[in-house]
């Protein structure tokens, strides 16, 4: 029986889950997990000592990721993903299907250099420019824009750095990032590309197979950038080719930042490092080459995401000291007797099914927090960590409202009157969500069965 202070916790959590999914005037969603945080805390549910707990478990997750989204925003002002996207329709050579392919691309790497939410927040309003430029009806864009944000949110699986959720969870399991991506990279990236698959063949009677004759060049596309800088001048052909050599010479920097998080967990150096080292180093070449200020970084960063994670740790930690992990525990402790492939299913299938009830994040920590519970040995944990990780970043997108990401993007096509509605978008996902979620476990167990057992 649930005393006054555990109920009190369990209506504060679900209430502040239901004021993240309404978001009333596009409410920042660290405002109402603060609010409940404070609350709960208020309860002395959560204790100072959790608090430490906390602190270190979130710091670093959010150093990373905020680290990785300043340099977001010093590529954007060097209009690096104009750019990308003017190369991008270039490349489609007026094809339809080929412009499917690249787009997916597009996002995929989007997410790998960057991060889930950033990657939606960079390339939707890029697509809808370039859909509106090539006159593309609205029944059109929705194959592209439903499977990039499809792709984007789920392209946050294969490295771990790229959703500061996965970055926390690690950190609970003690796993780190080179193990993590060794495990997952492969059979998550062959998910990834079955689920643009499934995407094509639902999709295929929509696409245009040939692109409307586009009503702007390329070269005024890239002249179009949100935040007008210099360089927006009309470029001679002698200046177009210094500038591709200039984006090609940020896109490989950005990738050797990329590489080093991996050779620096190989060596136990905290990864953390190298992301603020690497965005300081992409600030300190962006005042040489526009003169812009660096301290206008402090504006523009998202902190609100170092107190969204640590408000939400804390709700999450006011319910595991009520009893809810050992609830689960007690739940699922059967299932980790039976074979490490019928126990992945199983917990990447309980971990969607979460995911799309109270979001990924608390799922993710909850699942995780439960996971260290159960007396495991390493290698099961793993496992059973890494399957909630595709329950969580691919399995939630099932439904609009399972990943932070997908809200995001669903509150930018909303402001940019593009009109894609939760039965056009649950059509789609029933069909392909199971699937690449039962595939991607698949291939997660015969991978590690393969080479690290």
């Amino acid at each position: 029986m649930l005393d006054a202070k555990s109920i009190i916790t369990v209506l504060l959590f679900l209430v502040t889950m239901c004021i993240i999914f309404w978001r009333p005037k596009q409410l920042n969603e660290a405002i109402p997990a603060s609010v409940g945080a404070c609350l709960v805390l208020l309860t002395g549910t959560v204790s100072m000592q959790d608090l430490f707990t906390i602190s270190e478990k979130v710091s670093g997750a959010a150093l990373i990721i905020i680290a990785t989204i300043v340099m977001a925003v010093v590529l954007e002002s060097f209009g690096f993903f104009y750019w990308a996207a003017a190369v991008l329709v270039n490349w489609s050579k007026g094809s339809g299907i080929r412009l499917f392919w690249l787009t997916n691309l597009l996002c995929f790497l989007m997410t790998l250099f960057f991060n889930n939410d950033g990657s939606i927040l960079i390339t939707t309003p890029i697509l809808l420019l370039l859909f509106k430029h090539m006159r593309l009806k609205q029944h059109q864009k929705i194959p592209y824009l439903v499977s990039g944000a499809l792709v984007a949110t789920a392209s946050s699986a294969p490295i771990g750095v790229s959703n500061i959720v996965n970055l926390i969870a690690l950190k609970i399991v003690n796993m780190d990032l080179y193990s993590y991506t060794a495990m997952m990279f492969v059979p998550v990236s062959l998910g990834l590309l079955f689920l643009a698959a499934l995407l094509f063949v639902v999709y295929y009677k929509d696409l245009p197979k040939v692109l409307p004759r586009k009503s702007v060049s390329v070269q005024e596309l890239i002249q179009r950038p949100r935040h007008h800088h210099p360089q927006q001048a009309k470029l001679s052909a002698q200046e177009q080719a210094k500038q591709v050599r200039f984006m090609r010479n940020i896109l490989f920097f950005v990738l050797a930042v990329r590489i080093g998080l991996f050779v620096a967990s190989y060596y136990g150096v905290p990864i953390e490092i190298v992301a603020v080292v690497g965005s300081l180093m992409l600030l300190a070449w962006r005042w040489y080459k526009l003169r812009q200020n660096p301290l206008d970084i402090l504006r523009k960063a998202p902190w609100h995401i170092l107190v969204f994670a640590f408000a939400m740790y804390i709700l999450i930690y006011g319910l595991r000291n009520i009893g809810l992990t050992d609830l689960l525990v007690h739940i699922l402790k059967p299932v980790v007797s039976h074979s490490l492939l019928y126990t992945s299913v199983v917990m990447g299938s309980v971990l969607s099914i979460l995911s799309n009830i109270f979001n990924n994040h608390p799922a993710l920590m909850i699942g995780t927090i439960t996971l260290t519970e159960m007396g495991l040995g390493p290698l099961t944990l793993k496992v059973m960590y890494l399957a909630n990780i595709v329950g969580s970043d691919i399995g939630a997108l099932l439904l609009p409202i399972g990943t932070l990401a997908t809200l995001i993007w669903m509150g930018i096509l909303r402001k940019e009157k593009v009109s894609i509605r939760w039965g056009q978008y649950i059509r789609v996902t029933i069909i392909v969500i199971p699937l690449t979620v039962l595939f991607t476990l698949l291939c997660l167990y015969y991978w590690i069965a393969w080479f690290f057992t």
